[in-house]
Parts: C-alpha cells; structure tokens; sequence
C-alpha cells in the first residue's frame, strides 16, 4: 500500500465514525439502540441482514477453501445461506418481528422467560455470549491476517486499528449506526469487488474467461462437492445456517425485528436472500482462478485473495479492496456488539442484578453502550490468541465451533417461537441445550477420527431430537405459553393487535 491507498483507507474509517456520530441523533432510548424503533426500512435491514452475515473469513479461510477445492466453496457455504434464509423469510422473519412489534421487547431473547422460563433464558444468554466473544475474536483475527499481508502491521495492531474504529460507530448509534455503515459498506465492496472481477478477467483472457478457464484449472475445481466438503456437509451446513441466518445467533434476528411489521420483515430476510445467491459468485470467481494467477504462500492459502489482489489491482483501487475486506468483518462484528449487548443488558444484568431491573431510559442505555464496548475489549483480547493450539486456525473456529455450537442455543430460541412445538417447555430446553453442548465436545475432543459433517450437524440434530421427544413425552403447554405463541404466530398486523399486549409476555423484568 502507497500512500494513496492509506488514505483511502483513512477515509473509509473517518466516514464510518462520521455515520456513527450522526446515527447517535436518532438514539433515544434502548429500542432505538437495540431495534431502531421498528422504524428501519425492509431494504436497508435487508442489506444489513446481509451484510452482517460474512467477514474477511471469506476472503481468508474460504478464500483458500476455493483456491484449493474450486467452486464447492459458493455450492457449500453461500448457496445453503440463500436457501436456508429463503425458508426462513417464511417460518421466522415475521415472528421475529411479532417479538418486538407485539410483545414490546428489545432483545431477542427476552421473550424467553416467558415462553419457557428464567434458568432456561440464562443458560441460553450465557452461553451464547460466550460463544460470541469466540466467534467474533476469529474475525477480527482474519481481518488482521490480510492487514498484516498489505501493510505489515502485526496481527495485534491489526485487531485494535479495527477494533476502536468499531467501537467508536457502533457504541455511538446502536443499530441505527450498524445499519446505516453496513449499507455503505456494501456499495463499497460492490465497487471493490467489480473492480477484481475485471482485473482478474483482464488477466485470462477477457469476459470469456467465465467460461473457457475451467479447462486450464485442476479438474475437481468444477466439482459441486469436494475434498471434506461432501454432499452430507452441504446438507448438514443448510440445516445449521437455516437456523442460524434466521436469527439463531440473535444479530440477524435484529433486522427483522428492526422493519415495521412482520411483512417488511419478510421483505427484508427475501432481499438478504437473493444478494447471497448472486453476490458471492461475484466474489468468489477471482480466488477459483487465482491458481493460475498466484501461488499461496500459506498451507490451508488463506492469504491467495490478499496476493490476488496485491498482484492485479493499481493504487487506488488496492485501498478499495481493503477496505472491502475491512467492510465485512467490522458490519458483522458491530452486529454481533450490538445483539450481544442487548441480551445481556436485558435478559442477563435485570436478573443478577437488582438495581438493572429499576435502570431509567438513560441508564439503560448507558450500561447499552458500556457492554458493547465491554464485549468488544474481549473478543479482541480473545482475538490475539486465535491461532493458539487451542483454537488452531480461523476457518476452525468459524465452520467448527461456531456452526457446532450454534445449534443447541438456537434450537429453543427459534422452535419455540413456532406453534406446532408448544409441548416443548423448560425441560424439553435446557436438556436439549446441555445435551447438544455434550455432543460438541464428544464429536471435537472426546472421540477420534470423527469426520467433519458429523462434528458440526451432530450438536444441533441432539438438541433438536430430544427437544421434540421431550416436548411430546412431558408437555408443558400452559394457557400462558400458548398465549404468547398467538401473538407471534397470527398473521394479523393491525394496529390494535400490536397494541395489545398481555400482561405475561410483557414487559415484566423480573
């Protein structure tokens, strides 16, 4: 990078402190900071849904999965996400919304002491966040990797340059602030990702490169599935990131609760859809060609789009691609601040601590702003530990831990919010939960040679078994329960049905 490209670079940061700082206007209370008052439009929250969904992973450890294994890195990452937030758009969009729209709550999992009870919203948040700090700690250690290839700045100074920039905007102007950055965000790497396609295309011979390079690349790179990456892995990955796209790990849960009503809703989660259909095979035909182009220094070539980019593209345009790699982390890492904060300032402080259940507007939305920066401070602590034995690389702790542990939170956060799983109460929760945690920690540590499909379904297919049969062997409907499940679950979004709220899943904090 020359000085052009630093101040390219430069400028991206200053304007997203800038939106952050002008977001702080529409910040009155906690629901603007948690879920812009139901007052985002469906295609803004659908380009944040989307772009909060994928960091500089993408172009570092997918990046060497489709260098390596060709187009099976778009078959069995991006096409399950749009399909699986396709179903979504359906099945939990609108209750998602319903949550917020009807039963008045600005965390996703507030409704959860109501539908089962207050152990099970605890074990469900605590984990959860734990899981999260790991989470983004392996994204702001992917975003460093590239750093560190352009400019040589060691992977901590890479993890705090990010980190503070993060903070400032996201801590400012909450969800208004994720949203509004996420949308210039995406015109960015639109510009930055057009611009590499091109060079790359430059490079092979013009636009039908698209179609007669296959032949000068290794024959499986046209191979749907290859390598580890199996037709059972691409099954197993739409059923994990069904649930996790749709809000099974609370940020994307957000958007939809951000939109007006369940139909904005569903708008939103349809756009969010479509972009990850087309969008990454855009992204992703420069690293299935980049054999050709460069030879990765790195063993798993986590680093070929970064020597990509540094080979084809001039001054300029180089800080653009940058600063697109910086893009997507920092959208999905606000994001996952600002959820993260909502879930512990309104299900976790209100019950450990008495004085956070009596919390004025402004306090709440200080102690808002104090645990977004908190959560930021030790996912980056976290961060500069990610490449320990304990964690081996980044795309493990993205593909291993988190799609493995996803599912044991997710299962009762998301079938609880569908009618036809009323049965299933606490019990059927919180052995579902801690039975999924067991079988993550047989399939990674316990057991030998357990193939990698299996490491990351068998957690969630757990929880999900025993939190139906449960649910079918000791019931635990109550007239409360299935109260609440009809707010969610009807389809009428009159005004006079939002505002009547009953009295048990609402606002008590208790």
């Amino acid at each position: 990078m020359n000085t052009l490209d630093w101040a390219v670079l430069i400028a991206y940061f200053g304007v997203m402190v800038a939106i952050g700082l002008w977001s702080h206007k529409r910040v009155d209370n906690v629901s603007d900071f948690f879920t812009a008052g139901g007052k985002m439009p469906w295609w803004l929250s659908g380009i944040s849904h989307h772009m909060s969904g994928y960091s500089a992973v993408m172009f570092t450890g997918y990046a060497g999965i489709a260098y390596t294994y060709g187009v099976t890195s778009y078959v069995t990452w991006s096409f399950p996400i749009a399909i699986g937030i396709a179903i979504g758009s359906q099945l939990f969009a609108p209750r998602l919304n319903r949550l917020r729209s009807r039963l008045h709550v600005a965390s996703p999992l507030e409704y959860l002491k109501n539908r089962y009870n207050v152990p099970t919203q605890q074990a469900l948040a605590v984990s959860g966040l734990l899981l999260k700090i790991v989470d983004v700690g392996a994204k702001w250690a992917a975003i460093a990797t590239l750093l560190s290839v352009f400019t040589g700045a060691s992977l901590n100074q890479g993890i705090l340059i990010t980190g503070v920039v993060t903070a400032v905007y996201c801590t400012v102007g909450g969800l208004w602030a994720d949203a509004l950055t996420e949308l210039g965000q995406f015109l960015i790497q639109l510009v930055a990702g057009v611009a590499m396609l091109v060079a790359v295309l430059g490079k092979i011979g013009g636009f039908s490169g698209l179609w007669n390079v296959w032949d000068r690349l290794p024959a499986a790179h046209t191979h749907p599935t290859a390598g580890p990456y199996t037709v059972t892995f691409l099954l197993a990955y739409l059923f994990i990131k069904t649930f996790e796209y749709n809000g099974g790990m609370w940020n994307q849960a957000q958007r939809y609760m951000a939109t007006a009503n369940a139909h904005e809703a569903t708008r939103s989660a349809r756009l969010s859809s479509a972009l990850w259909f087309v969008w990454p095979l855009v992204l992703f035909f420069p690293m299935w060609v980049a054999p050709l182009l460069v030879k990765a220094q790195k063993p798993d070539a986590s680093d070929a789009y970064a020597l990509l980019t540094e080979q084809l593209l001039p001054h300029g345009l180089l800080g653009l691609v940058v600063v697109g790699f910086f893009s997507h982390t920092m959208a999905m890492c606000s994001s996952d601040a600002n959820a993260i904060s909502a879930v512990f300032t309104r299900d976790i402080a209100p019950v450990v601590s008495r004085a956070a259940r009596t919390w004025t507007e402004r306090a709440g939305l200080v102690a808002a702003r104090l645990s977004t920066i908190s959560f930021l401070a030790l996912s980056m602590a976290l961060a500069t530990q990610v490449n320990s034995p304990a964690f081996k690389d980044i795309i493990t702790v993205v593909i291993k831990w988190v799609a493995g542990l996803m599912g044991p939170i997710a299962i009762p956060f998301m079938l609880g919010l569908l009618r036809p799983f009323r049965k299933s109460g606490p019990t059927a929760a919180l052995v579902s939960w801690a039975a999924g945690l067991f079988a993550f920690w047989l399939t990674n540590y316990g057991l030998s040679g357990v193939q990698l499909q299996i490491q990351i379904v068998t957690p969630l297919a757990t929880s999900l078994v025993l939190y139906v049969l449960i649910g079918l062997i000791k019931p635990e409907d109550t007239p409360e329960r299935d109260a609440i499940l009809a707010r969610i679950n009807s389809d009428d979004d009159g005004s006079a049905a939002a505002d009547a709220v009953p009295a048990a899943a609402g606002a008590d904090r208790t």
